[in-house]
């Protein structure tokens, strides 16, 4: 062994044990683009300009207006710019306000001497899109086995976090509605021998989930296909909603709690995950990334805890506990 391996190996015996349980700085690299793509998107739309000449904070409504853009998508593209520090934001009662840090004003307006928007949309529009295929030589075809190993991977960091916020075990039996592969359900499982689970998803899903996800000595674990808004859901005494409702607008999303409510037995429950952003939508950042990413894939967008405990309200559910993991995911457990 040369010394350069034996001082790589005492490197790696340093990491420390939480970066190793949770690598922040790994999924810190996968947000990158989004990082990128944000800051570019902003230059291009001209809101570092627009508040630069403004010489005042402005509010979302107002320069999504001026810009003639998305009211709702602006708001999310400033939220992500303050969490990026490219733009500083204050309030004025309820209202947030919008400004220029002094990096954005040196760098990113048209008007700074020291300006690097020419070069920002170069890497926008040229260099950013020739890394789409990057890794075309190993790529599969399959899109939504991907999407599944990708689901698989979250609840791999963070899914004992979001079971174990709570004392679960009075639940003999879950139903995870989208559950895709099954591995929320399977953790749970992890914690509660004597409970059972059921996998709930579009038959496709499902499909591919037995072939690639389950092992034979998986028994107690039942796929079921199915469309959630258009089928029965099966009764259960705790339903796992997972990285769902963000995906659907107030509506859909009061549609689907009310169907689980009136399935769920006495005494029931139902376990909210995803990411929630602070109550002014200042962060956390991924949550803001991943409200962008809403914005170009769903009708959906990331919400706050009190925008979930309303929904939940609002169907019927009571004795509403939330827990905030500091991770990825955070969890509401709501009770019928």
């Amino acid at each position: 062994m040369n010394t350069s391996d034996t001082n790589l190996s005492d490197m790696d015996i340093k990491s420390s044990s939480e970066d190793l349980q949770y690598p922040r700085l790994i999924l810190q690299y996968r947000d990158g683009f989004i990082a990128s793509k944000a800051m570019f998107a902003a230059c291009e739309l001209g809101v570092f300009d627009l508040l630069q000449e403004s010489g005042a904070p402005l509010p979302s409504a107002t320069i999504a207006d001026r810009l003639r853009a998305s009211a709702d998508g602006m708001e999310r593209l400033l939220c992500a710019c303050v969490g990026l520090k490219l733009l500083d934001m204050e309030m004025n009662n309820t209202e947030a306000l919008y400004k220029n840090t002094h990096l954005s004003a040196i760098y990113l307006t048209k008007s700074s001497p020291k300006s690097l928007h020419s070069m920002m949309m170069y890497f926008s529009h040229t260099a950013y899109k020739c890394t789409e295929y990057l890794a075309d030589a190993v790529r599969s075809d399959d899109e939504l086995l991907k999407f599944m190993h990708c689901m698989n991977s979250f609840w791999v960091l963070c899914g004992r976090d979001v079971i174990t916020a709570f004392d679960l075990s009075s639940f003999s039996k879950v139903c995870d509605l989208g559950g895709g592969p099954g591995a929320l359900a399977k953790q749970f499982l992890l914690e509660n021998p004597n409970s059972t689970a059921i996998i709930y998803d579009l038959p496709k899903v499902v499909q591919t989930a037995k072939k690639h996800f389950i092992s034979p000595d998986e028994h107690r674990v039942q796929f079921l296909a199915g469309d959630f808004f258009k089928d029965p859901v099966p009764a259960a005494d705790l339903y796992i909603i997972a990285q769902i409702l963000h995906c659907f607008d107030s509506e859909k999303s009061l549609q689907l709690l009310s169907k689980v409510y009136n399935s769920c037995k006495p005494g029931g429950a139902v376990l909210l995950v995803e990411g929630f952003l602070n109550e002014d939508k200042s962060g956390p950042l991924t949550a803001q990334f991943f409200s962008l990413i809403m914005l170009l894939r769903t009708e959906g967008k990331e919400k706050t805890q009190s925008e979930y405990t309303k929904l939940l309200k609002a169907t019927g559910f009571r004795d509403i506990e939330v827990k905030i993991t500091g991770k990825l995911y955070d969890a509401i457990l709501a009770r019928k």
